[in-house]
């Protein structure tokens, strides 16, 4: 396993659905039912190193993108496992090469434990805030799982918002179980 820091104040990238603007760097969503690296459970926010990558991510191989909030991350200093490069054998443990596994698949039809998820774990045991990893959304393209992201220090993830524009609470949305506030 490659361990390294990820600079200081590094700018990653986020699309975030408009409803949850106000909470940028909770990772709840992915802690519900889990994510490629996160158990169910476990917080976790993923990032992405370019634009283009985000927006991607975001639209999931859908032919249409919907709305979203594209968001600034800076990020670091962090140590993270960096497996940007992919599997390459050597200093990996072979159950690496397991890291784009269908974990929806496995997790939620199968149910199964999925590799992915112990690869969190590995990251976690030895240390890491996260993991870059290659996108499976954009080829190219490079990703940055956080673990427990809204317990990181602000100094360490921060939302680059420099005019305040994103909400501070979720009030500027409606109510989905009161019918006077939807639209």
């Amino acid at each position: 396993m490659i361990l390294r820091e990820l600079g200081d104040g590094d700018a990653l990238y986020r699309v975030i659905v408009p409803r949850w603007s106000h909470a940028p760097t909770s990772g709840a969503g992915a802690a519900l039912k889990g994510g490629r690296f996160n158990r169910a459970g476990l917080e976790a926010l993923y990032l992405s190193r370019e634009l283009e990558t985000a927006v991607e991510e975001y639209r999931q191989h859908e032919q249409l993108l919907p709305p979203g909030t594209l968001v600034t991350f800076l990020v670091g200093p962090l140590l993270v496992v960096d497996f940007a490069r992919g599997y390459e054998g050597d200093g990996w443990d072979p159950i690496w090469a397991e890291y784009a596994c269908n974990w929806r698949r496995l997790a939620f039809d199968e149910r199964i434990e999925p590799p992915s998820w112990v690869l969190g774990d590995l990251a976690l045991d030895a240390g890491a805030a996260g993991i870059l990893f290659p996108s499976a959304a954009r080829t190219g393209g490079t990703n940055l799982v956080l673990f427990n992201s809204s317990q990181l220090p602000a100094r360490l993830l921060r939302v680059h918002d420099p005019n305040g524009q994103l909400p501070q609470d979720g009030r500027s949305w409606p109510d989905p179980s009161n019918p006077i506030s939807t639209r």
